[in-house]
């Protein structure tokens, strides 16, 4: 230990702190917001600026420069007009006036969710997120997409004023693409499409579900208690939906477009990120009809844009990143047991690159570190440790190099106990680690065990030397008595 005093405990809300470097996020890249308090609409940033949440979201967004650009001006635009006619309610209704809903394409892992996450707490507006594929016509088998709705009520605490200036986020509106068959799924698919282009537009949701007995229950009790039967009803009109998917075979549409047009492109010769990248970039609204969705969908749906696959070097900058959210969900798991976890550069370029291979973006960093730091968060809490600094050595062996971090923690826990206790600073040489270790495995007991017996008597013989630090050496633990009893006399001898 190179410190005058060793490092105690770590504090787990400096640990937190540490990992927030920006003051106004909490852990997803939230502003901080009232916890006394019900949300209500006058906690919306109507008042953000389109270069603001863009500066703001390239604190957490690695890359991906087009699709923040597009997705933040737009909902910040959709959000100033929304504050504009709150204010100005004689402003006449713009009939025919599509809001501002888009499609974000990409592959699984390129961190859609998470932008749009990222863009709903920092507006203090209301999300929800839901799954295309669990939504069905009818609603009986599967959800209703009104639900969605319903849920964006729920969140915030049945508000529905504030409700009806959410986002709605859907993934995986890709699945919901009909192929043109009459028969089978298809045909649900085109009804999940229009049930969703009436919300998109303006439509009314009754907050009474007729085959939910709670929502029933709750109305017959408001009867009672007001002697009528109100109504409760959500308006879709401000209400943004953002839906994402990974559009496979799109790509391969758009290029046979363009051959068409006469620009010589197949989608066999183009598959690289840079092609694809090209490709959607050229994106025209007659593909997505072509994929399978229906030119009244698609028409409500008039903000379109890409995320690009991340690469290898695009996941070691989400390592890098000093908000990621893998890297520092991770230190605040350890943190949680009073760990000081960092990771070298040449660790996390391993990481990235064996990720990958994975094919999920993001997610796979996920993964690779869970599976590296599993045998440290098994076993290092039990020894009391204070840091474990993964290297590109521990990637390649996380067992070999848990063996190697072990003597370490346990020395310096030691140490850090005997100091508390007694105020006298032990340090311990590598070799006096390894040699405590090799010794404690020899007699058949854990190190720390080892450490107290053979040292049960420090305490109150370096008080009686005056010493106020001694090293650890091989020596003196081959010799612990002999080498107090030397210290003793001679510090006896100095008087």
């Amino acid at each position: 230990m190179n410190e005058d005093r060793p490092s105690f405990r770590i504090d787990t809300r400096v640990r937190e702190l540490l990992n927030d470097p920006i003051p106004d996020a909490d852990e997803q890249g939230a502003p901080p917001t009232s916890r006394t308090r019900e949300p209500s609409i006058d906690d919306i940033r109507f008042d953000i600026l389109p270069e603001d949440l863009i500066a703001y979201l390239k604190n957490y967004i690695v890359g991906q420069d087009h699709a923040v650009e597009v997705i933040a001006t737009k909902i910040c635009t959709h959000f100033h007009r929304m504050a504009l006619e709150r204010k100005h309610s004689e402003l006449p209704r713009i009939v025919g006036h599509v809001k501002s809903n888009m499609m974000a394409i990409g592959p699984t892992g390129v961190g859609k969710t998470y932008l749009i996450k990222l863009i709903a707490q920092k507006l203090n507006v209301p999300f929800v997120k839901g799954d295309a594929t669990k939504f069905s016509e009818t609603g009986y088998v599967g959800g209703d997409v009104e639900d969605l709705v319903r849920e964006l009520v729920h969140q915030v605490g049945g508000d529905i004023k504030l409700a009806e200036y959410g986002i709605i986020y859907i993934d995986e509106i890709d699945k919901i693409a009909s192929s043109g068959s009459v028969y089978g799924p298809d045909v649900s698919r085109g009804g999940v499409q229009r049930n969703l282009l009436k919300l998109m537009e303006e439509t009314e949701v009754d907050m009474k579900v007729p085959h939910d007995l709670a929502s029933q229950m709750e109305a017959v009790i408001e009867t009672q208690r007001t002697g009528k039967a109100a109504r409760k009803r959500v308006n879709t009109r401000n209400i943004l939906f953002v839906m994402s998917g990974a559009f496979n075979g799109l790509t391969e549409i758009i290029a046979r477009r363009l051959k068409k047009g006469g620009m010589g492109f197949t989608g066999e010769t183009m598959t690289g990120v840079a092609d694809t990248t090209f490709l959607l970039n050229k994106l025209h609204s007659a593909d997505l009809v072509q994929y399978g969705f229906e030119s009244e969908f698609v028409g409500r749906v008039p903000v379109m844009t890409y995320l690009d696959e991340l690469t290898e070097e695009g996941l070691f900058g989400v390592l890098k990143n000093p908000n990621s959210s893998v890297v520092t969900s991770k230190k605040r798991d350890f943190a949680a047991y009073g760990i000081d976890l960092t990771f070298d550069d040449e660790a996390l370029r391993l990481i990235a690159k064996e990720a990958s291979h994975h094919g999920t973006g993001a997610r796979g960093l996920v993964g690779v570190i869970e599976r590296i730091l599993l045998p440290f968060e098994r076993s290092l809490p039990s020894a009391h440790a204070r840091r474990v600094h993964i290297t590109a050595d521990v990637f390649r062996d996380p067992e070999a190099g848990l063996r190697a971090v072990l003597p370490k923690a346990i020395a310096e826990d030691f140490c850090d106990e005997f100091f508390e206790r007694s105020g006298i600073i032990l340090e311990f040489t590598t070799a006096a680690e390894l040699a405590a270790q090799a010794e404690a495995s020899r007699v058949g007991i854990p190190m720390r065990k080892w450490l107290e017996t053979v040292l049960k008597d420090y305490e109150l013989g370096l008080k009686l030397t005056g010493k106020e630090r001694v090293t650890v050496t091989p020596d003196l633990l081959a010799d612990p008595k002999g080498f107090l009893e030397k210290l003793v006399k001679k510090a006896f001898k100095g008087k």
